[in-house]
């Protein structure tokens, strides 16, 4: 884009000034449009906006910050990982921040830093930021762990628990257990005795949210709690569990805590001779894009980043424009169970005369059409 010259064909940079008399409007219509405020009308809005491109104007952010004591920016604690589950993550709050009109500022943490979550709010803090989002899957010090934050502006807490004081401390994307039991129940109801489970690293709090969501699926029901494989989410752990799950003619059905475990440990069944899901089947958790073309296709419980990003946010940042005000209130997470063709009655039951169960369920138990066992990967169910 060709950057306008301002008025009188100067080359100093365009104020809000030459964007009102471009568009014929006053400044502090301008001023109202490029801070969203209502009662501007759509073309009056237009006009403005055109206006602004046609000039290069760009907001002075930092005389905005003098004038509120605000910086609109919020920072983002992020593990510093490729990993599936925390990368889609990050990449929803990245969208839902630009989408509110604020800045992003994002510090990575190392695996294996104690220290570096508060290394990294007290780095974005220095840099004056209006609220932090934490998204740190790990605890450091094991289940229990004794880390404690004190910070002066509204926290966001993704995931893990919160041991932040602060004037609002939010939590979103919290229910990993309730997905878990999704999961765990759905091979229960097509006949399986019980379910083994496939866990992540104990230090991971989806991790241990997923085990207790399994195990106490299994406990309410009455069944035996089988002995618990970890994995290290990888497909090559996935791959060493399901060889020694494969030597145990009395495994079923597995439940596992992420995607690429399952398919490592669909890869190791195979070989051992053990057909999925003919012999044993096979729940996968995160709905990776893969899981719908490995064979077969992965059954597996999606995970809603983008709907715990947009809800998140959407409360942090009414937190930092309204101090003092009453939190926006939390919804649940969606559940959305894909059934697809890796899991199935155990060999010694026949499919039920309703077909496979179902390939979505919510909180409210409404159910989708019954999928048919071998049938093409799930594609009618969208994601959040």
């Amino acid at each position: 884009m060709t950057r306008g010259t301002g008025r009188g064909g100067s080359s100093a940079a365009p104020r809000s000034v030459d964007v009102a008399r471009l568009a014929g409007v006053s400044q502090k219509t301008v001023s109202r449009v490029f801070n969203d405020e209502p009662y501007v009308s759509a073309d009056v809005r237009t006009r403005v906006l055109e206006a602004a491109e046609q000039l290069g104007y760009r907001r002075n952010n930092a005389a905005r910050a003098l004038a509120s004591g605000r910086t609109r920016s919020i920072g983002v604690v992020s593990l510093g990982t490729a990993l599936y589950g925390p990368a889609s993550l990050l990449i929803g709050v990245e969208r839902v921040v630009r989408d509110t009109g604020y800045a992003l500022r994002v510090v990575n943490t190392m695996e294996g830093d104690p220290a570096g979550i508060t290394g990294a709010v007290d780095s974005l803090l220095d840099q004056g930021v209006d609220g932090i989002v934490i998204s740190e899957p790990i605890d450091e010090e094991g289940a229990g762990g004794d880390l404690s934050l004190r910070v002066d502006v509204p926290v966001l807490v993704l995931g893990a628990p919160a041991a932040v004081t602060a004037p609002t401390v939010l939590t979103a994307g919290d229910g990993a257990d309730l997905l878990a039991r999704t999961a765990t129940e759905h091979l229960l109801d097509l006949g399986h005795m019980t379910v083994h489970h496939l866990a992540g690293p104990h230090r991971w709090y989806a991790a241990r949210d997923r085990l207790e969501g399994w195990q106490a699926t299994l406990t309410a029901q009455g069944r035996d709690v089988p002995p618990v494989v970890e994995g290290d989410w990888s497909a090559a752990s996935g791959y060493r569990a399901g060889c020694e799950l494969a030597a145990d003619h009395g495994v079923t059905a597995v439940f596992a805590a992420n995607d690429d475990m399952a398919i490592g440990l669909i890869h190791a069944l195979t070989e051992a001779g053990r057909r999925v899901p003919e012999d044993v089947s096979v729940v996968g958790f995160d709905d990776i894009p893969v899981a719908a073309y490995v064979s077969p296709p992965l059954t597996t419980v999606r995970q809603p980043f983008d709907a715990v990003a947009q809800e998140g946010l959407k409360r942090l940042v009414h937190a930092i424009e309204n101090p003092g005000a009453d939190p926006l209130p939390a919804s649940g997470p969606p559940v959305d169970l894909v059934v697809r063709a890796s899991t199935a009655p155990p060999p010694d039951r026949t499919t039920p005369a309703d077909g496979r169960r179902t390939a979505s369920r919510s909180r409210g138990g409404t159910h989708a059409p019954p999928l048919p066992n071998g049938g093409p990967p799930h594609s009618d169910s969208s994601h959040d």
